[in-house]
């Protein structure tokens, strides 16, 4: 079994709806396997269990998530240690914890951010200088079916980033080199940044809409969000893409050619 569903959004109300998901519907899919005789799970986790402003955690580092969603899937991967515990030597479990994640059809922030980049309206907030470990979905995929081929009874967590990582300001002249333009932007004081996101977080509760703009989103998109991802790129797996790659592929399919189709996914 590969595990992807997840209850994800920032701006999610009521926020049981985490653990509804996350953890519960973790427990749900463990007792259909027991049922039919399944012992071999790959899950879908986050980086979201370390929490913010981590120095380049690898998988050993101490929990420490900072909103529900990290917290309901950090309580999902314990419920799974829970049932690899039971029959070591018969099941299998591997919990991979991707960085954020981007690609073609992606939904998630990263495409938002690149949309706002391409379309030139876009406000760095702060100098620019932090750094973001991402992930293409292309490469996720593929060490995904690496393990699949790969499955022995055991226990493993991966952490999943495209090295080398960049920062902001690192990831406006990727999207000006791909996309062969100028992105004219403006600098913004991170209070100032925080003050409108909390105008947003008011705005949205009053009008029940839900904007791009949040304290949350602004409070991520300042943050240094550095993952080791040593013990993937040991494993054996070879990425087929770079990130720089897989950030061409993406901005090329969403913002210079024609679609054929209207279909997308949604990631974090």
């Amino acid at each position: 079994v590969v595990l992807l569903a997840a209850e994800h959004r920032d701006d999610v109300s009521p926020t049981s709806l985490y653990y509804d998901v996350n953890v519960q519907g973790t427990r749900i899919v463990l007792a259909a396997m027991e049922k039919n005789g399944v012992k071999n799970i790959i899950f879908t986790s986050s980086v979201a269990v370390y929490g913010l402003n981590k120095k380049n955690p690898d998988e050993t580092h101490p929990y420490d998530p900072f909103n529900h969603y990290g917290k309901s899937k950090w309580q999902a991967e314990e419920v799974l240690r829970e049932w690899h515990a039971k029959a070591p030597n018969e099941r299998s479990l591997t919990i991979i914890r991707p960085t954020v994640i981007f690609g073609e059809r992606n939904r998630g922030n990263v495409y938002n951010l690149l949309k706002q980049i391409a379309g030139g309206k876009f406000a760095m907030v702060g100098p620019g200088t932090n750094y973001k470990s991402m992930a293409y979905v292309g490469n996720i995929v593929e060490f995904i079916k690496f393990k699949l081929k790969n499955v022995t009874a055991g226990y493993e967590v991966y952490n999943y980033v495209d090295k080398p990582d960049l920062n902001m300001n690192q990831l406006v002249a990727e999207v000006e080199q791909s996309l062969g333009k100028k992105i004219p932007s403006m600098h913004l004081p991170y209070p100032l940044g925080m003050l409108g996101g909390y105008c947003f977080d008011i705005l949205s509760k009053v009008t029940g809409k839900k904007y791009a703009v949040s304290s949350v989103r602004v409070k991520k998109f300042c943050a240094t969000t550095q993952f080791d991802a040593t013990k993937v790129h040991s494993s054996g797996f070879i990425a087929p893409y770079t990130l720089s790659q897989g950030l061409d592929r993406t901005l090329q399919y969403e913002f210079v050619h024609a679609k054929q189709d209207d279909i997308t996914f949604v990631s974090e």
